[in-house]
């Protein structure tokens, strides 16, 4: 236990770090004019703004990239190594960073076209804005389990059998249709397990990670998805579709406020200019960590509300107090955090008050 609290630990002191650079890194490049010359820059190179819009993210994206990468080496490869998580090679790190980058530079640059797009073109832009987000998030969580999961996992049917059925009649018990069962080989780069229910309607399927099917009995594989399974009988997608969009459109209506008065003293030519790029990121930014608290506590109800559903659903606590307790090892999981963490910062119950709460059968009275 000690060593996941020190694992823990050292996760949370990088993600403190990181949050401060990031800042520190968008205030430089406000307060040195960086970000006004990079304008400047553009401006030569180009006269189409949906040129420069999406220029001026990816690089500015790139420097932070270049300027946090010893950080998401330590805490996303180094540590893990260190602690037994993970046995991951370099290389394959990389690739997978440099993925991730790719999908995240478009995604931003997009992102980038309709921000800035809309800016130009209307007062309302930040409500506008945070629709396009919103509808952009819903396609990304249908086409995930198409086009994004297999980037970063070789993926391979269940083969039939006894693990495959009670997974897929669980699935109907729950009234959760699912167009399959398939294998993902996390044992390639970890020893973490976990298991999921990717996409909506007509691309929904179940994940299950290599490293669950073979350490696992079958009983505590069910009970892992039969907690999956809760989120979608409860629209949970959605609801953190709806969650996220009310967080956005929060951050956007503060940005537009922001950029309204501030705009002048910053010696930005309007809201529009691109040297004010990094006062958005700043603003955006401190709106989503004043929200996480709030994002955290709700997601913390819903995650109990799934755990309630899969004990109803397995109707014996047994196999879930038993995949609770091996899923805590293997992913080396902080079983008792410190409350005020786990108030602010933890988006799960954590372990103890999961299994006390199956132990309790305060579940069978919801």
């Amino acid at each position: 236990m000690s060593e996941a609290r020190t694992y823990h630990r050292w996760q949370l002191g990088l993600s403190v770090i990181r949050v401060l650079l990031t800042a520190g890194y968008l205030a430089v490049l406000l307060a040195t004019g960086a970000a006004a010359r990079l304008r400047d820059f553009l401006d030569a190179w180009t006269t189409h703004w949906w040129l420069a819009a999406p220029s001026a993210v990816i690089m500015l994206a790139a420097g932070h990239e270049l300027l946090t990468l010893p950080l998401a080496w330590l805490g996303g490869l180094e540590l893990p190594r260190r602690y037994g998580l993970s046995h991951e090679l370099l290389g394959q790190w990389l690739r997978d960073r440099i993925k991730g980058g790719l999908i995240g530079a478009g995604l931003a640059s997009a992102g980038a076209l309709v921000v800035y797009g809309l800016i130009r073109s209307t007062p309302w832009w930040w409500l506008w804005a945070a629709a396009a987000f919103a509808a952009g998030g819903a396609l990304l969580a249908f086409v995930m389990p198409i086009w994004l999961v297999p980037l970063f996992y070789r993926l391979t049917p269940l083969s039939e059998g006894d693990l495959r059925s009670r997974l897929l009649r669980l699935a109907e018990r729950a009234r959760v249709p699912a167009v399959g069962v398939w294998i993902a080989d996390q044992s390639r780069r970890s020893r973490t397990a976990n298991a999921a229910v990717t996409g909506l309607g007509r691309t929904r399927r179940i994940l299950v990670f290599d490293t669950l099917v073979s350490r696992f009995e079958p009983a505590e594989v069910e009970a892992v998805l039969a907690h999956e399974l809760g989120h979608h009988v409860a629209g949970d997608v959605w609801r953190g579709l709806v969650v996220q969009g009310v967080v956005t459109l929060a951050a956007f209506w503060v940005a537009d406020r922001a950029l309204g008065a501030a705009w002048g003293p910053l010696g930005l030519s309007g809201p529009a200019d691109l040297a004010g790029l990094p006062f958005l990121g700043l603003v955006t930014m401190a709106v989503s960590l004043l929200a996480l608290p709030v994002i955290n506590s709700w997601s913390r109800h819903v995650e109990t509300r799934a755990d309630d559903f899969a004990l109803r659903l397995l109707g014996t606590p047994g196999p879930f107090i038993g995949a609770m307790e091996r899923l805590a090892d293997l992913n080396l999981s902080e079983r008792n955090p410190p409350y005020l963490k786990e108030l602010l910062l933890h988006s799960h119950p954590s372990v103890s008050r999961r299994v006390a709460r199956a132990r309790t059968g305060a579940w069978s009275e919801c």
